[in-house]
């Protein structure tokens, strides 16, 4: 057995000798941001104590259902909850459908409840509540309802304590549920992190407001007083960052915006389950215990609970994070038939047509320029995407572009075939770059370690600049224009980009200062798709290289 999940084994569950009189121990199991992944990847990691990291395959709904299974076998009253994230910047195995597989396997692994994350709503609060309640009126009609014919609703609850409506006044969603294990009534307070707004797209969300989540919680605490419960867990769909690792119990050093909210909980509150920064820890701050379990289903979190029976409240509570290696558990069969009918499924949706393009093929290869059609390509569909953002100028990293574009017969597209290109799952962004911004970025196209081999950024129509590398570094961005006109300095200019780069991955860190951010919830892959429809339906078929370079080396 892996030995994190000996570890886990070793964790004293709830009905053991050890329980002391008139406590009653119960058992928590919790996920957070797993973003539609049902499929296991490479995972590396490294536990206190261990100076050599380890690579692993880990997570997929088979791994995570098998470690609850055995779980379950031990404590048969455990609770699997959430913090967000579930879905949204899903692999296409999921989002080829709308994310339905995803929510089908939470509800198989016996997911209770979750708060929100930013992410549930990418595609606005009509998704959100579909996908709650079931229906297939969706404003992704291509892709709703697809994978069985009909969509009945998750059986989990998505919570939300701090999401109004802003015309009625009344929350979007139930901001508890409250649970039974061994007797004991707990309450599972949902809230996401107060500033959503500004990382998803403002049309889905319109007439909604997110207010303070420590305030939210708190007011709660009264109402479910009244109605028998004394122990409150928080599923805070916000996140911290730590030195630590994943497995120190407990570190002191969380930082971020995580923490003041943490703080601001009333005292009756010892456990906060949070999510959002994809990072493993166990921290306390003050007395409260607050633990992450990284995320795409890497790891689980194992939280027991010690509750007074007769005071009706929390007198001890403890976690451990444990790695979900592939082989560390015995298999769930029907995990492992669920699994088996999304792969057929989507091996069979995988080879649909998209379009039919211009050419056979559209290159990656760099002409001496360091300039590729099909860059431009994507770099086109990234602005195409964008421009119900206000975008003006996209950019695409070459090392974001995994294989040429091929086509099948007639030159036509499929899924497969541009799955193959973009792999990642990126989600675009859409910011505010000033003119001297936009300059300092393309200089830093030749600054750090990575010259050679990340190639320079791939630009959109309309976009172009001259360089001259026998200028000093930070000098060899020459004739940058956007439409025929020079770029303005003192000017502000909407700029789209894939969430990586936007972050200021690739060593590109000018993005990260961009204003005025949008998430825009749209996947690489399906602003490429879709662009490459709309070009058909243009008549004008993508594939064919600009006649103008957009990039020109100075000679």
């Amino acid at each position: 057995m892996h030995t994190l999940a000996a570890a886990a084994a070793a964790f004293v569950l709830a009905g053991c000798a050890t329980t002391a009189p008139g406590t009653a121990e119960i058992n928590l199991v919790a996920l957070n941001d797993l973003h539609g992944h049902l499929e296991a990847d490479k995972f590396t990691y490294a536990g206190v104590g261990e100076k050599t990291p380890r690579t692993v395959m880990a997570g997929g709904i088979d791994t995570l259902a098998g470690a609850l299974q055995a779980w379950r076998k031990e404590d048969g009253e455990l609770l699997l909850v959430g913090a967000g994230d579930m879905i949204g910047a899903s692999p296409a195995l999921s989002a080829m459908w709308a994310d339905e597989p995803t929510l089908g396997a939470l509800d198989l692994l016996g997911l209770q409840a979750t708060s929100v994350g930013n992410h549930e709503f990418d595609q606005g609060r009509v998704e959100l509540l579909r996908q709650q309640k079931g229906g297939c009126a969706s404003p992704r009609p291509d892709k709703a309802c697809r994978f069985d014919g009909s969509y009945a609703g998750a059986k989990f609850s998505y919570l939300a304590a701090n999401v109004i409506d802003a015309n009625t006044r009344k929350p979007l969603l139930p901001a508890y549920r409250i649970l039974e294990s061994k007797g004991v009534k707990i309450a599972f307070i949902g809230a996401v992190l107060q500033d959503t707004a500004e990382v998803v797209a403002a049309a889905g969300i319109a007439g909604l407001q997110f207010g303070d989540e420590a305030d939210a919680v708190n007011r709660l605490l009264p109402e479910l007083r009244k109605q028998g419960v004394g122990v409150f867990v928080v599923l805070l769909h916000q996140g911290g960052r730590t030195a630590s690792e994943f497995d120190k119990q407990y570190c002191d050093d969380l930082e971020g915006e995580l923490v003041p909210v943490v703080k601001k909980l009333d005292p009756a509150i010892r456990l906060v389950i949070s999510g959002h920064s994809h990072k493993g820890y166990l921290c306390k701050v003050g007395d409260k215990l607050v633990t992450q379990a990284q995320m795409g289903g890497h790891m689980l979190s194992r939280i027991k609970l010690v509750v007074d029976r007769q005071t009706n409240r929390l007198v001890d509570v403890s976690a451990r994070n444990v790695v979900m290696a592939q082989g560390a558990y015995p298999a769930d069969p029907r995990a492992e038939a669920y699994l088996a009918k999304v792969r057929a499924r989507g091996n069979a949706e995988l080879a649909k047509p998209v379009a039919k393009i211009g050419v056979a093929s559209v290159t990656r290869a760099l002409t001496g320029s360091d300039e590729s059609a099909l860059g431009n390509l994507i770099a086109d569909a990234t602005l195409h995407a964008g421009r119900p953002f206000g975008a003006q100028i996209a950019f695409m990293n070459v090392g974001g572009i995994r294989a040429t574009l091929e086509t099948g017969p007639g030159n036509v597209v499929s899924k497969g075939h541009a799955l193959a290109v973009l792999p990642f799952g990126n989600t675009l962004t859409v910011m505010n770059l000033t003119g001297t911004q936009i300059r300092a970025l393309l200089e830093q196209q030749w600054v750090g370690d990575k010259v050679e081999s990340r190639g320079l950024l791939q630009v959109s129509e309309g976009f172009s600049y001259k360089y001259d590398l026998r200028k000093p570094a930070g000098q060899r961005v020459l004739e940058v224009s956007l439409n025929g006109v020079p770029l303005d300095d003192n000017a502000s200019y909407r700029v789209a980009a894939n969430n990586f780069i936007a972050e200021g991955g690739d060593a590109f860190p000018m993005f990260a200062k961009g204003t005025n951010r949008a998430e825009t919830g749209v996947r690489d892959i399906d602003s490429l798709t879709s662009y490459l429809t709309y070009r058909e339906q243009q008549r004008k078929p993508a594939g064919l290289a600009a006649e103008q370079p957009r990039i020109r080396r100075a000679q």
